[in-house]
């Protein structure tokens, strides 16, 4: 396993089919197995119209049916013989006959052919698959249009219509696309990339004398796809073949998987409205094509994907480090800072000249160090989850007052034993269920809800939720153990 984990996703549960569900999808499933089964017999009789559909069983079926007193055996040398009469019985067209098969063993061959098949006697070779007679399938030229040439230099990759799928972006400058109904892939279904001009840069030394300075040389940017690191990914909710990527190179792109991506140049758009490294992206999603970044030029934009210049943003103090929309109000998004801050913003307030510093909704003080995750509860209003380079995973409580600015609590606090955390995530079925990663490369899961403070915290709003917590046993912490770590342990029992 590596050294880190820097994020971590859900996957939502299954929906499960009840009694009247299950016959509604059987019945379906035979209604369609009888359709095949009916397009199955056309076909096959439309064959055997056409002379080519009679075979084995149906063939003597077909026989039968006929004349009796034009079947001939053909053991008899096409003759019957009647006293001192002798009829000539019509012989039975041999479909093979135009092959000649009975002298394809005999070795009448030209022995003056040269190449490299001359000493090979026996051989006939046909340059044309249409001059070979006993090629019955001929070539069908629309076929070669589904085909492109095999080349190590282009490579089409044409994603599939439906499926559950992941995206996953690394310090490489490629996207890579994952199938979730796949066990144990090997290679993931798609690359949105060029490996071949991103490969990793080597530095070179400038200047002169003996002490020499090594010097990044910058890859030249493109249009078409990334040529730095991958640090944010999002999918568009409403038009779910729709991929945002942030990246180092300072650009946000915008990905259609349900278009052909050809030699890995597949960005239909790019946008360059930040001056550093792009460190974050989100789709709205009850917008569906607006998009909200992140960069290391503290600032973070707001913007329409097919209108990007007139976006709006804000001026920050310090690096951005995450960000979210708040799915309980359609313009708010919540920003983390390097330090150790995270603000509310209210998209509709927000400026266009970015000349000077905005002011946000409300700003609170989460941890000591850089807020590295940041995460909206999708199923309590008003509940955020923080976790820090300080190791501590946080949740706070934001309630609405009447006077319209909210006040922030924090319902509790742990160190979740997985370093410094670099990702923290709301279940998206249970309301106080959070997975966390960090530095050591573990993976944690918190029940929130084992803590008797949070269940009073939110119990107003769990009640509305619908959700009941029962009190548990235990603090709530599960362990997640890798396949290595369990070898190893095996291992160790076995000596």
């Amino acid at each position: 396993m590596s050294n880190l984990i820097s994020c971590v996703s859900w996957v939502k549960r299954g929906i499960r089919l009840d009694d009247k569900e299950l016959e509604r999808v059987s019945a379906l499933a035979h209604i369609e197995l009888e359709d095949a089964r009916i397009e199955l017999e056309r076909a096959h009789n439309a064959a055997k119209i056409m002379g080519k559909g009679a075979e084995g069983a149906e063939a003597d079926d077909a026989d039968e049916d006929g004349d009796d007193d034009a079947w001939v055996d053909e053991e008899n040398a096409s003759m019957e013989v009647d006293g001192d009469v002798q009829v000539m019985a019509p012989e039975k067209e041999d479909d093979l006959a135009q092959y000649n098969l009975d002298e394809y063993d005999e070795d009448d061959v030209k022995e003056d052919g040269m190449g490299p098949f001359s000493n090979i006697k026996g051989l006939t070779f046909y340059r044309d698959n249409q001059d070979d007679p006993y090629i019955t399938l001929k070539d069908d030229a629309e076929d070669d249009e589904h085909f492109p040439p095999a080349s190590s230099e282009m490579q089409t990759d044409t994603p599939p219509k439906f499926g559950n799928y992941i995206a996953v972006g690394t310090l490489d400058p490629e996207i890579e696309i994952w199938s979730l109904d796949v066990m144990e892939s090997m290679y993931p279904d798609m690359i949105l990339g060029r490996p071949d001009k991103t490969a990793a840069h080597v530095p070179v030394p400038a200047g002169t004398g003996k002490k020499k300075r090594k010097k990044t040389k910058h890859r030249p940017s493109s249009d078409k796809y990334h040529v730095d690191a991958v640090l944010g990914l999002s999918w568009n909710r409403t038009h779910r073949h729709m991929l945002a990527s942030a990246s180092a190179d300072r650009t946000v792109k915008l990905w259609d998987l349900s278009r052909p991506i050809v030699d890995g140049e597949g960005a239909i758009r790019s946008f360059g409205v930040h001056k550093d490294k792009v460190q974050a992206v989100q789709w709205n999603e009850k917008e569906p094509t607006v998009l909200l970044s992140g960069s290391y030029d503290r600032t973070v934009r707001v913007f329409d994907s097919r209108a990007p210049d007139t976006g709006v943003g804000a001026v920050l103090g310090a690096d951005v480090e995450a960000l979210r929309w708040d799915p309980w109000e359609t313009h708010a998004f919540y920003v983390s800072l390097e330090n150790g801050l995270v603000l509310n913003f209210d998209a509709r307030a927000l400026p266009t000249d970015m000349k000077s510093p905005s002011p946000a909704r409300f700003t609170l003080s989460a941890h000591d160090g850089a807020v590295s995750a940041l995460d909206v509860n999708p199923l309590l209003r008003g509940c955020i989850c923080t976790g820090g380079t300080d190791k501590l995973v946080k949740v706070w409580n934001v309630e609405q007052t009447a006077g319209g600015k909210p006040v922030v609590s924090m319902v509790a606090s742990r160190d979740m034993e997985v370093g410094k955390v670099f990702s923290a995530v709301f279940s998206p079925d249970d309301p106080l269920t959070i997975a966390a990663a960090g530095s050591k490369a573990k993976l944690q899961i918190w029940d929130v809800g084992a803590n008797s403070g949070a269940r009073r915290a939110f119990a107003s709003k769990l009640s509305e939720a619908g959700r009941v917590l029962k009190e548990k046993e235990g603090g709530g912490l599960v362990g997640l153990v890798n396949d290595d770590e369990t070898s190893e342990d095996e291992g160790d029992e076995d000596d």
